[in-house]
C-alpha cells in the first residue's frame, strides 16, 4: 500500500474519535454554517499533520516525556478546553432568550483560530501522533519522498472527515429550530467542559 493511503487513512481513523474538537465543530457550524465547520476542519488538519511531522523527528515524543511541558501542556488545554466549554454553555443559554450577537454565531477565522488553539494545546493529540505516526512509517514510508507521502495523506485524511463531518452537521441545521440549536449549545459547551476537567485531573495525577 501507497504512503499516502497510509497517511490518509491514517488521517480518517484518528480524526474518527470522538473529542473536544467534534463537539466544538458541531456547536460552530449548527450555530453558524458550513464555512465555519470548514475553517475548523482546515486547523484541525493542520495541526495533525504538524505533530505528525514532529513525532516522525522525534521531537514531539521528547517533549512529551518532558514533565515540565508536559504538565504545561495539560494545565494550559485544559484551561482552554474549559473556557471553551464554559463559553458555549453561556451562548446556549443566552439564544434560549434571543440575546446571542452576530459575533457570537461565529466567523472563519475566529472559529479557525478557536480550533487550532483546542487542538495544538491538547496533549492527547500528541500522544496519539507520536505513537501512531512512527508505526505508520515502519510500515512501509521510508524513503524521504514515501514520508512526505505520508504526512500528505495524513493532513488530507484529517481534513477530509472533518469536512464531511462539518457538511452533514450543516445540512442537518435546516431541521433544527432555535430551542434545540440552544440545547446543541448547552451539551456541547458541557461535554467540552468534561473533557477539560478530565484533561486537568489527568495532568494533576500524572
Amino acid at each position: 500500500m501507497s504512503s499516502l493511503l497510509v497517511g490518509y487513512g491514517l488521517g480518517l481513523f484518528v480524526a474518527a474519535q470522538i473529542g473536544p474538537v467534534s463537539l466544538l465543530i458541531v456547536r460552530s457550524a449548527v450555530r453558524g454554517n458550513f464555512r465555519i465547520g470548514f475553517a475548523m476542519a482546515a486547523a484541525v488538519a493542520l495541526v495533525d499533520l504538524g505533530y505528525a511531522a514532529l513525532g516522525l523527528a522525534g521531537v514531539a515524543r521528547a517533549l512529551e516525556a518532558t514533565d515540565g511541558v508536559r504538565l504545561t501542556l495539560g494545565f494550559v488545554g485544559a484551561a482552554v478546553l474549559g473556557a471553551l466549554g464554559l463559553r458555549s454553555m453561556w451562548i446556549g443559554f443566552r439564544a434560549r432568550f434571543g440575546l446571542e450577537t452576530e459575533e457570537e454565531v461565529g466567523m472563519p477565522k475566529r472559529a479557525f483560530a478557536t480550533a487550532f488553539a483546542a487542538t495544538a494545546l491538547n496533549p492527547l493529540t500528541i500522544a496519539l501522533w507520536t505513537a501512531a505516526a512512527p508505526a505508520a512509517v515502519s510500515g512501509g514510508a521510508r524513503s524521504s519522498a514515501g514520508t512526505v507521502a505520508l504526512l500528505v495523506g495524513v493532513g488530507f485524511g484529517t481534513l477530509t472527515w472533518y469536512t464531511a463531518f462539518a457538511g452533514a452537521i450543516a445540512l442537518a441545521r435546516r431541521r433544527i429550530g432555535p430551542r434545540l440549536l440552544a440545547a446543541i449549545d448547552i451539551g456541547a459547551g458541557a461535554g467540552i467542559l468534561g473533557f477539560g476537567a478530565y484533561l486537568g485531573y489527568r495532568t494533576a495525577r500524572s
